[in-house]
Parts: C-alpha cells; structure tokens; sequence
C-alpha cells in the first residue's frame, strides 16, 4: 500500500500530485496504478464532457475538470497522465509541457512524427520529464527475454517474426468510434504497430527499411444513434522490415502481421531465432496482455523448454486486470525520472521511433 502523509518519513518529499486526463484506459488502469504508488498520488482528472467527469469525480472522490487552462493551473497538478484518444493528444501535451507539466502519454503520442518530434524539443526545453506508456517493456516474461537475447542466449539473430492477430473488431456490428477512423487515430498500426516496433527495437535493434500492406476489411460500422458510417482506418497490416541487430552482427530481417478482424485469431506471438536457437513468447489471451503469456527458449537443436521470470523482474503485486501491474511499474520509472532529472525510457525518443515507423508504414495502402 502507499504510505500516507501520516506515515512518511519526515525527510521524505511529498508525493507527486498526478492528474489524469481521459476516462477510459486512464480511469480503469492508470489510476489503479497511481493508487498504487508511494512517491505518486492522482489529485484530480479531466474530461471534455461535464457529465462522464461529474461521475468519475464522484466515484473515485478527485476534483475535475472539463477546462484544459484550468487544470493547468492547478499549482498541485504537478504531472499529467494523457490516456485521451489519439486525435487530441498532441495538443493537450504541448500545451502542459508550455505549463512546466510532466508527462506520461499513451501511444501513438500523436498522429504523425513531426508533432512527437515538436513535443521532444519542447520536453527537453521545458526540463520536463516525458514518459510513453510501452508498458511490453515493463512485463516480466518480456523484460526476461530481453535479459536472455542481451546475453546471447540464441546467438545472432536472423529472423524474426511477429504475429499479432485480434478479434477486437471482427464483429461488425461494432459501432463506429474514432477507432474507425484514419482521421482520428484509429487502425490497427497505431494500436497495435506501435508497440510492436517499439518491441523490435527494444530487443533486437533499430528498424532500418519497412515495407507494408494495409488494407480496411470491415468497411463500415454502425453509428450509436442509427445509421452506417464509413470505416477508413486499416484493420489489417502486413509488415516486412529490416532491422539493425544491438550486437552489429548485421541486418535482421522482419516479418509482422497485425489484426484486429482476426476471428479466433492466435493472439501475440513473438518468434526470434538465431544462430544458436530460438525464442517463442506468446500468449493467445485476447483480453490480457500479462495474464497467459509463455516464453520458450531453444538451444543447440534441443527441444524448448519453458521459462519464467527471474525473481527480480516479477511483480510484486499484481491485479486481477493484468494490465495495471506493467503500467504502475511505467509510472514509477516516470516518477524516478522527475525525482532524478534522469532521463525517461520509454520516452519521447522512443515514441518519435515508432511513429516514424507507422508513418512509413501508411504510405503504401493496399488498393
């Protein structure tokens, strides 16, 4: 439990008061997460809707507000969390950043490199400490992998393959949302691409060339007050990169499949074999990104054998919604970034990666 003002040490620095803007992901696991935290606590949340944050408010007993400037000012909004759908984000985090705000974004950060590149130059400029929520970097069975390939475990890498297939949006009676459209941030690169390059970069090295297909399987989705509307944000994306391995043994080639009209789809699996063995880690739980993922290791033409996490990269606590754990463990490195001036990973430069990378991969539709 986090220590209360009552309890902490005289020496110690208050906690860091934390705001939290958007209400879906931001209330159901960001502000577990803060709750969770000794060096952290949330003092207020912001919605554009009146109505949605009068509830929240109630619920979680936090002051609100629908006014960005107004929350801005707020002397005890000392760091933001921005968990707002894509399209507005950018605007909200330039404008805390001019207000001395620290930030911890979702991805994609913004809707195109250049505004991720903007918001970097005026972090470092601000002396503002900024976080992006890659939270596969936080998991342990992940965190365990990139131990084993920094350590040569399967030797040089030589190929890797990422399948990511979803059943999220393979109904189509799903309504529409701004997840439907290109416009707004929506599609299955910016949800799902990029964490995936963010994963390749992380544990086998920077993305070199890319090539992609993308293509709108479903194409249009009813409205929620009757109606169709059009869908234009791709739903499918066939990857092929080249990435410049951390050991510089070479490029790595890469092949990545992403989804999220999967029906029955396998789920997350991450396949990187080398020259002396393989790993797999992968889990087919639509629903958790924590709970169900497995890590194989291969060595010398031996069969897998299953692994876990070595002791000091498990959680110690977890909640039964599997995604709170990675993130409250994202938000404290973020805390120790803003305690420390040292500088946040994952963050803007990590994020700037990714974009590029999706950036690039929109540039040749599948007609």
């Amino acid at each position: 439990m986090p220590l209360s003002a009552s309890t902490s040490p005289s020496n110690a620095p208050a906690p860091i008061g934390v705001a939290i803007a958007g209400l879906g992901f931001g209330e159901a696991v960001h502000l577990p997460a803060l709750r969770s935290l000794a060096d952290a606590q949330p003092v207020a949340l912001w919605h554009p809707r009146a109505e949605r944050l009068d509830q929240a408010c109630a619920k979680h007993g936090l002051k609100g507000y629908h006014h960005w400037d107004a929350l801005l000012a707020d002397p005890a909004v000392e760091a933001i969390v921005i968990a707002t759908p894509p399209q507005p984000r950018f605007d909200l985090a330039r404008r805390a950043l001019e207000a001395g705000k620290h930030l911890l974004l979702e991805k994609p950060v913004a809707l195109e490199a250049d505004q991720v590149a903007e918001l970097q130059r005026l972090a470092i400029q601000q002396g503002c400490s900024v976080a992006v929520d890659f939270e596969y970097r936080a998991v342990p069975l992940f965190m365990q992998a990139k131990r084993l390939l920094a350590a040569g475990a399967i030797g040089t890498p030589w190929l890797v393959k990422l399948d990511w297939l979803m059943s999220s949006r393979a109904n189509p009676e799903r309504p529409w949302s701004w997840y439907s459209s290109a416009e707004q941030g929506g599609g299955v690169i910016g949800a799902l691409g990029t964490h995936a390059f963010d994963m390749l970069a992380w544990l086998v090295g920077e993305i070199d060339q890319l090539q992609a297909l993308h293509h709108t399987a479903i194409t249009t989705r009813p409205l929620p007050g009757g109606g169709q509307a059009s869908v234009d944000a791709e739903d499918v994306a066939l990857i092929q990169a080249r990435l410049l391995s951390h050991g510089g043994t070479g490029p790595v080639p890469a092949q990545v499949s992403l989804a999220s009209v999967a029906r029955n789809g396998r789920g997350c699996w991450l396949e990187i074999y080398g020259s002396e063995g393989s790993l797999v880690l992968g889990s087919d739980n639509q629903k958790d990104y924590v709970h169900g993922f497995g890590l194989w290791l291969a060595q010398n033409g031996e069969a897998p054998r299953s692994l876990q996490a070595d002791a000091d990269l498990r959680f110690a606590t977890t909640w039964s919604d599997g995604r709170v754990a990675p993130v409250a463990r994202i938000q404290q490195w973020w805390i120790d970034s803003i305690r420390s001036g040292r500088p946040m990973l994952p963050g803007l430069s990590e994020g700037l990666r990714s974009q590029q990378a999706c950036d690039r991969c929109r540039l040749t539709p599948w007609d």
